[in-house]
């Protein structure tokens, strides 16, 4: 049936980057389009499925090591054994350079990459529909996501404001 989706999120890691500036590979995209493709055709026939082959790419913006991307696919229409997809990658954080350990949400999140293409699962291996686990489902149909990181990024920069009030408060103390 047409319509099913898949999302995953991760962070691009050092071992990702292939190019100076820790650029990475527009290759590692179509990777985690074959991830949401697998799971796509899971859900769908209870098998891997073969991915036949992509019909479209498009690279829209770099990536680099310390980024966030969401890659998420979706079925858009199926025949007796192939499924036709569209897939879309995301940055949804991005790395800061020079800082080692901050990342900014992006709101919105940037496109890095568009793609479709076609899986076939052999009729003598399907199995039918599968049901996804509740979790799952709650996680693909949250559009919220990244407004709940924001938040959750301001709730610890308000910690952090106020362990500094406190500790500047306590040295107040010590030297009075």
């Amino acid at each position: 049936m047409a319509g099913e989706r898949s999302v995953i999120r991760l962070r691009m890691s050092a071992h990702d980057a292939h190019y100076g500036g820790n650029l990475v590979d527009g290759a590692r995209m179509l990777a985690l389009f074959g991830d949401v493709a697998t799971e796509l055709c899971i859900l769908r026939d209870g098998d891997e499925g073969l991915f036949r082959a992509y019909d479209k790419v498009e690279f829209l913006a770099p990536v680099y090591a310390g980024d966030f991307i969401e890659a998420e696919g979706e079925i858009v229409s199926e025949g007796t054994t192939s499924r036709k997809m569209t897939f879309v990658a995301r940055k949804v954080m991005e790395a800061v350079k020079g800082h080692a350990s901050h990342v900014n949400v992006l709101n919105p999140p940037v496109n890095v990459c568009l793609a479709s293409g076609t899986c076939v699962v052999p009729k003598d291996v399907t199995r039918g529909r599968q049901a996804a686990p509740e979790h799952v489902d709650a996680i693909l149909w949250t559009r919220d996501a990244n407004a709940a990181a924001e938040e959750l990024v301001n709730a610890l920069d308000a910690v952090k404001v106020a362990h500094n009030v406190v500790t500047a408060g306590r040295t107040r103390l010590l030297l009075q």
